[in-house]
């Protein structure tokens, strides 16, 4: 009995949000909607928030790893330790700002993502802190990642160049010339990307713009036949 009335209330409640939610995806369906962009701007910047926020505690975190439990021997170069310890410190300090920022305003997009109420895009800072997520996407997936192949290139030259490795130099170059291609594959990536991404926004602006066009001139064409 009490099964069927804990239904009966379910089916109430669903039965009673079930017009504003139709009305919510039937609105944000529209391309046509004024805040559709702005929808779409939320959802992507939400989705930067989130990778960045991942890369960015998943590299720190094995710096500092590498940085505690790595073993310094003696006879590693002075000039090598200090290039170890700045590239890990500017790894771990370029994640935590990415982190930080993640942390600070996913959660306000994520508050107003939930909110079935299109207009309630207007509430989220999701523009005014736009050159913040553009900051933290950049650090997180560009400035760290090269710092993270710095890095492993330095250590692998602290592990192999050792006497208790036997100063094993062809390994460390093996591993310098694998991470350096991948360095460059990962910049033409980047840049390749930026263009491809920066094309697609021109034509969807300009698919925008011949959509209003249009509009403006069949609401001329309304009022013509309307003057007639």
């Amino acid at each position: 009995m009490q099964a069927h009335t804990f239904n009966f209330y379910a089916y109430e409640d669903n039965s009673r949000f079930s017009p504003i939610l139709q009305d919510f995806s039937g609105s944000m369906n529209m391309n046509t909607h004024p805040n559709a962009p702005h929808w779409r701007k939320l959802y992507l910047s939400r989705a930067k928030l989130k990778a960045s926020s991942n890369t960015s505690a998943l590299l720190s975190g094995f710096a500092m790893v590498a940085l505690v439990e790595i073993g310094i021997e003696s006879d590693v170069p002075q000039g090598l330790v200090v290039a170890f310890s700045v590239c890990t410190t500017l790894l771990v300090s370029v994640h935590l700002l990415a982190l930080m920022v993640s942390t600070c305003i996913l959660p306000h997009i994520e508050a107003v993502s939930n909110v079935h109420n299109v207009n309630s895009v207007k509430e989220s800072p999701h523009e005014k802190m736009q050159s913040f997520i553009q900051m933290a996407w950049a650090f997180s997936t560009g400035l760290g990642i090269m710092l993270f192949l710095a890095e492993l290139v330095l250590i692998c030259w602290m592990k192999f160049n050792t006497n208790n490795a036997g100063h094993n130099v062809a390994a460390a170059w093996a591993s310098t010339g694998i991470v350096i291609p991948v360095g460059i594959i990962f910049l033409v990536f980047a840049f390749h990307f930026y263009k491809k991404l920066i094309a697609h926004k021109f034509d969807n602006h300009e698919r925008s713009l011949a959509a209003l066009d249009r509009m403006a001139e069949e609401i001329d064409m309304n009022h013509g036949i309307m003057d007639v």
